[in-house]
């Protein structure tokens, strides 16, 4: 089971050293929305369309191991991980996924689109820490930075998409 735990409502437990982090908002409203953005998220596109490749970009699917790519000036920034946990419900669609090794950071995100009464809300959750090896642990405050910056990436690439 993942930490971030997108099948619920709630997300409690302690952060065991990570930087714990989340945020919600609305996407939109109705049934057309919800298809859109539940179909966005299971096919990756909250990632693709905010800059990021992944490969394979195949629907997600538990045990999968894509690999993320990061673009930041013209670099290509490998991101391995491994999809922890799927949530297919009537109301709540998402998944979370861990890193690797060889990844910039370790932890875990989840991305969960879910419905309040006819608005249909994107759920963001990570857990954040330094690697625990090689060359991107020194980096990790200007990783932390970048990540500010695809968090603002995910909401809007829905958000501004979404069929209205």
């Amino acid at each position: 089971m993942s930490l971030t735990r997108p099948a619920d409502p709630q997300w409690r437990g302690p952060a065991g050293g990570f930087r714990r982090w989340e945020r919600s908002a609305e996407l939109g409203r109705g049934d057309e929305v919800w298809r859109w953005a539940s179909r966005e998220v299971l096919r990756w596109g909250i990632k693709t369309r905010s800059g990021f490749t992944v490969t394979p970009g195949d629907a997600v699917t538990a045990g999968d191991r894509p690999v993320i790519t990061a673009h930041p000036f013209g670099f290509a920034v490998r991101e391995p991980v491994e999809v922890v946990e799927v949530v297919k419900t009537r109301d709540r669609i998402g998944f979370a996924y861990r890193t690797l090794p060889g990844h910039p950071v370790s932890g875990e995100e989840a991305f969960i689109v879910h419905r309040d009464g006819d608005a249909v809300i994107l759920t963001v959750r990570s857990l954040t820490r330094a690697s625990p090896r090689g060359g991107w642990r020194a980096a990790y405050p200007a990783l932390l930075v970048a990540q500010r910056v695809a968090r603002r990436r995910y909401f809007r690439a829905l958000r501004v998409r979404a069929p209205r």
